[in-house]
């Protein structure tokens, strides 16, 4: 071997030995990009105001998961058009886990009944977890002169037109709730938005509107305190929070089930290692015990559904509520 082929192999092995080193440098920042995650607060974006039913579930999880994730999750209320300005702001986020998104039902139903829709749920976002689901409470004042559902049906037939609902917004699951009964029963309510469930409450309880559809968390409070008397409940089974009222369906609609399910998203292409530590964090939080007896006693029922089972549940949810929503003629301009 002469001078010139042993520098040349040398320079080979000093330039292979560089790159080598380089590729190795390169690969902890990719395989660690969502193993230091997080290194700061993660914000819980809220599409309503405080004080309904998703507010008061996202304050719970935000709780026990910032034990999960070693940082604090912040919850942030954005409420406004019915959960739409909340959710546009996550959906415009960067994609890297520190904006994300708990809400309900009508994340999947706003899309549905707006002829322009903001977003497209099924491309726009990335499914983080199935929380769970819980039965919603139809409700009126406490000296409202029904007494059973029923008595109520029957009263609002007989004044059409002057008895109205309020709902925490257009495309809520409270709000199809209560199409739902309106066309199901026969009777003609009118059907009131708000910027979220507390404000609707509120003015539940003030006597300024006469009926809601609304998340059992929120509103048994109200209900326990007197304000407020449930006359039954929408899911398929009554809630072991108030074992005496009974379900929609027994009260006179057969097959009435529309309970209000909750999940977190994240902005489109999120990275699947920081979905799946986000997941991970959820999942290990709603297994607390503490969460867990609060869930409990809300009769909340956990699912802790994976991203790709909360992808596979969103299409099915899709497409029952575009099925209700062309049956009933639900469409917002």
């Amino acid at each position: 071997m002469n001078e010139f082929t042993s520098f040349e192999l040398s320079r080979r092995r000093l330039i292979l030995s560089m790159l080598a080193g380089g590729a190795t440098a390169a690969l902890p920042s990719i395989a660690n990009s969502a193993t230091d995650f997080p290194k700061s607060p993660v914000k819980l974006v809220v599409p309503f105001p405080p004080g309904g039913g998703t507010d008061t579930l996202a304050r719970l999880v935000a709780d026990e998961l910032s034990k999960q994730m070693g940082h604090g999750v912040i919850v942030e209320n954005k409420g406004g058009a019915g959960g739409i300005i909340g959710a546009k702001e996550v959906m415009r986020a960067a994609p890297d886990g520190y904006t994300i998104l708990l809400t309900a039902t009508g994340q999947v139903i706003d899309p549905i009944i707006h002829r322009t829709p903001s977003y497209d749920i099924l491309k726009d976002f990335t499914p983080i977890c199935h929380i769970g689901y819980v039965p919603q409470l139809v409700l009126v004042k406490s000296d409202f002169p029904a007494h059973t559902f029923q008595e109520f049906v029957a009263l609002a037939k007989k004044r059409p037109k002057e008895l109205s609902w309020a709902t925490s917004g257009f495309g809520t699951a409270g709000h199809f709730a209560e199409e739902l009964i309106n066309l199901s029963s026969g009777i003609d309510m009118q059907i009131v938005a708000y910027r979220g469930g507390g404000p609707a409450l509120t003015d539940l309880v003030g006597g300024h509107v006469n009926a809601m559809v609304e998340p059992l968390p929120s509103s048994i409070p109200h209900v326990k305190s007197g304000r407020l008397k449930a006359l039954a409940v929408t899911s398929q089974n009554r809630a072991s929070a108030l074992p005496d009222v009974p379900t929609v369906a027994e009260s006179g609609i057969p097959n009435f089930e529309m309970p209000s399910w909750y999940g977190i998203w994240g902005p489109a292409k999120l990275p699947p290692d920081v979905t799946q530590k986000i997941y991970q964090g959820v999942k290990r939080s709603l297994e607390a015990p503490k969460l867990k007896n609060k869930l409990q006693n809300l009769s909340f029922v956990v699912v802790a559904g994976s991203p790709s089972e909360f992808d596979g549940f969103i299409r099915s949810e899709f497409k029952k509520y575009s099925q209700i929503a062309k049956s009933t003629g639900i469409m917002i301009d």
